[in-house]
């Protein structure tokens, strides 16, 4: 259930490969070495000034008058304009082209930009891989060799065998913009059933490929959109097919912007036209719902977690061994979060926080549960830490903790007795361990800032593992140290923070702040070239884990939304203060940056504290809070932020909605912010209308600008070279106004081999 909400509520998977949010499942690893680093930055003694920099000129956005009355509240929204589709929109595409000639314009000027952009090339350019994962036979697998701008599908038929080149998405496009989304490999390893991604947006098509032939077989899925695709096994009188979920057709007209409603599973049998699918589960008397499926190793039974929001989910079992594919309701409530671990024969094993905070799991025998009375047992109490993960490999129950940000691999046996830990590299992330409850091995990997990573390919019976895949990467990981230091919010709340910087850069440093602070999403660290660009030439990098997320389980997300919302706010803005007040960073070079809530998160805190930070990179963020729930999935938000149209969220929203607030006659931060054009999610508007109105504002003479992608939407499956163009120029950007010297790095040699080089 957790990609449903990562997906609904703004991310998905790939969407922030340059931030420390990047591979939050399907993470990519692989194991660094070496290269020289640049000597220690210091502050710039060219940085502009208010008396050295030129003035900005703008281009003219035409203001209309639209102002309404909202619970006796006037409200002005000169820019409303704006929100119309610039895909069909003449007047909006012309506004959006000279916002880009300006940008372009200033971007190139920037002496850091070419120096960014060469040195992430080198730094994205390593061989790295995903986790196997198993299915009859066969072992599948993605893989970039380097810069490539999609990864490619490879299978194996045995796990230290020849791999070869199943799916390549880098041919299906000339600007490498379409991506292979979601997939799923048959139980038997026949077949795949993969989603097609159109230039960045949420919408998907859905086709199968016979994996002996490498042939794309006829059947195709139309409007499916937030889905995840499970195949059910060969049992009885069923025909070989796979779930999955998606959207009615939609109206020609609302395509670009439709509304996210009547979310339903679907079947499709192979070799049948989509026409046919068989509808399992729709909830048309709650048309908001989005439902999200799992299925359990043995291909039994499907889970399907039904959300209006982030706090509770519906969980609903279809057997399908069972005659009339029948939907149990095993919970039908939204009061807490319930996922499926896994099964043993008819005992199913639950992971919940009903009760349990921080997660525990419980077993329930589908042999004997009646629908309307399921009998649940007790099998894993909650912990000390965050339960994060869990899976059934080997006759053993694989926990995942998240303690503190650093992950702790638990094994208990099937009656829930503690077996021991899995002993990791350092402090990082672990993902993995998937498989079935026969397996005798599994995989799992492991990551850090300073730790690209390794697969291991892992005995259960045994306790050990061995490298199943590792790589070089082009810098020397021994002189980047991770640290971790905590600080008190505003109201004394004790926040973790995790610090990225080189060795040898003791003093004050320009820093980058980043944080997320929403729908209980976890941030966990994870090994990105994009850090390391900015660390190596001598600045901080510091991740706040700030309320509103996951990382202290369900008390920790209470405590950032809605009504909360201001705590996330304070957090960060605190995380700030305690950077310049501990002579990390600079006095006058903190930058933040922020994606999607988390651009909420700059605008919101630039607006309250324009003073304590230096530039601001606020990526496709949701900006208008009065108005989000007008467009695409916005209606889905209403949990995390509150409901416009009631007065008590509606007077909540107005005090921090970065669009409403901007503080004439104050001096801001340099603003950046990116968007796309096929960003169906959070719509780009959110990002027109605020830069529009920072440009008309009276806030100083630093530039607040706008960088519009086009065909990368709000960022699942954005191409390699469009991340690290973005990149750069955010880098470029931030360096220019935090004061951090930036200079060429030399190429790293290896045992007589140049790493890093296209």
């Amino acid at each position: 259930w957790m990609h449903l909400l990562a997906t609904v509520a703004h991310e998905s998977a790939a969407a922030w490969t340059y931030s420390v949010a990047a591979y939050r499942r399907g993470l990519c690893l692989s194991l660094g070495c070496h290269s020289a680093l640049p000597v220690a930055a210091k502050r710039s003694p060219t940085i502009p000034t208010v008396t050295t920099m030129p003035k900005m000129t703008y281009p003219l956005t035409k203001r209309l008058d639209v102002v309404e009355q909202h619970f006796d509240q006037t409200i002005t929204d000169p820019y409303r304009w704006l929100e119309n589709d610039v895909r069909t929109d003449k007047e909006v595409a012309a506004w959006v082209e000279s916002q880009n000639q300006l940008t372009n314009a200033y971007l190139a000027a920037l002496p850091a930009r070419d120096i960014f952009k060469n040195r992430l090339k080198q730094l994205f350019n390593y061989e790295r891989f995903t986790i196997p994962v198993k299915k009859g036979h066969r072992y599948f697998y993605f893989r970039n060799c380097g810069v490539q701008n999609q990864r490619v599908l490879y299978v194996r038929d045995t796990a230290d065998g020849q791999g070869r080149v199943l799916m390549d998405p880098n041919t299906w496009a000339k600007d490498g913009a379409d991506a292979l989304a979601e997939w799923a490999a048959s139980n038997d390893g026949k077949h795949v059933a993969y989603a097609v991604q159109d230039g960045g947006g949420d919408g998907r098509t859905i086709k199968v490929l016979d994996v002996d032939t490498a042939a794309v077989l006829p059947d195709e899925i139309k409007w499916a959109k937030f889905t995840t695709i499970v195949w059910a096994a060969d049992v009885g009188k069923h025909q070989s097919g796979f779930f999955y979920t998606r959207f009615p057709e939609p109206k020609l007209s609302e395509e670009a912007q439709e509304s996210m409603q009547n979310h339903a599973v679907y079947f499709h049998a192979l070799g049948t036209p989509q026409a046919q699918d068989r509808l399992i589960f729709a909830s048309p008397e709650d048309p908001v719902l989005m439902h999200s499926l799992t299925m359990t190793a043995d291909g039994r039974y499907v889970a399907i977690n039904s959300m209006r929001g982030t706090t509770g989910s519906m969980l609903t079992i279809v057997d399908t061994q069972s005659a009339d594919w029948k939907p149990i309701a095993l919970v039908d409530n939204f009061d807490d979060q319930w996922g499926i671990v896994g099964n043993v024969g008819t005992k199913l094993f639950l992971m919940t926080n009903k009760d349990a905070p921080r997660y525990k799991v419980l077993t329930m025998d589908m042999a004997t549960t009646q629908p309307t009375k399921p009998t649940i047992t007790a099998l894993l109490p909650e912990q000390d830490a965050l339960m994060n993960g869990a899976s059934l490999v080997g006759g053993r129950l694989m926990v995942m903790y998240l303690l503190d940000m650093k992950t702790e691999v638990r094994r208990y046996t099937l009656e829930g007795k503690a077996d021991g830990v899995v002993k990791l590299p350092g402090i990082g992330t672990a993902i993995g361990f998937d498989g079935t409850v026969d397996d005798s091995e599994t995989f799992y990997g492991f990551t850090s800032f300073n730790a690209p990573g390794v697969i291991y390919r892992y005995d259960v019976a045994s306790n050990t593992a061995l490298v199943w895949s590792q790589a070089e990467v082009a810098i020397d990981l021994q002189q980047i140290a991770v640290e971790q230091q905590f600080y008190k919010s505003k109201d004394a709340t004790r926040i973790p923070m995790l610090l990225v910087r080189r060795k040898d850069v003791t003093g004050p440093a320009p820093t980058m702040l980043y944080a997320y602070g929403g729908y209980g999403l976890i941030d966990v660290p994870g090994f990105a070239p994009a850090i390391l660009a900015w660390v190596e030439q001598g600045g901080v990098f510091a991740v706040a884990y700030v309320r509103g997320g996951g990382e202290y389980g369900r008390a920790w997300h209470e405590a950032g939304r809605r009504l909360k919302k201001q705590n996330v706010f304070d957090d960060f803005i605190a995380a700030g203060e305690y950077l310049k007040a501990q002579g990390i960073t600079t006095e006058g070079g903190l930058a933040i940056q922020g994606a999607s809530n988390g651009g909420l998160l700059m605008g919101a805190v630039v607006n309250q504290r324009p003073d304590l930070f230096a530039a601001a990179l606020v990526q496709v963020g949701v900006l208008d809070m009065l108005r989000f729930d007008k467009f695409t999935g916005g209606k889905l938000w209403v949990d995390e932020y509150g409901d416009p149209a009631n007065e008590v969220d509606f007077r909540n929203l107005l005090k921090y909605s970065p669009y409403h607030n901007i503080q004439s006659g104050k001096s801001y931060p340099a603003v950046l912010a990116t968007t796309a054009d096929t960003d169906d999610r959070v719509v780009p508007s959110h990002s027109f209308k605020y830069i529009a109105a920072l440009q008309a504002a009276d806030i100083g003479v630093k530039p607040h600008l706008a960088r519009i992608e086009t065909r990368a939407g709000h960022g699942a499956g954005k191409p390699t070279d469009k991340v690290i163009d973005e990149t750069a120029d955010m880098w470029a950007f931030a360096a220019q106004w935090a004061g951090l010297d930036v200079t060429m790095v030399p190429a790293a040699v290896i045992n007589g081999k140049t790493l890093g080089h296209p």
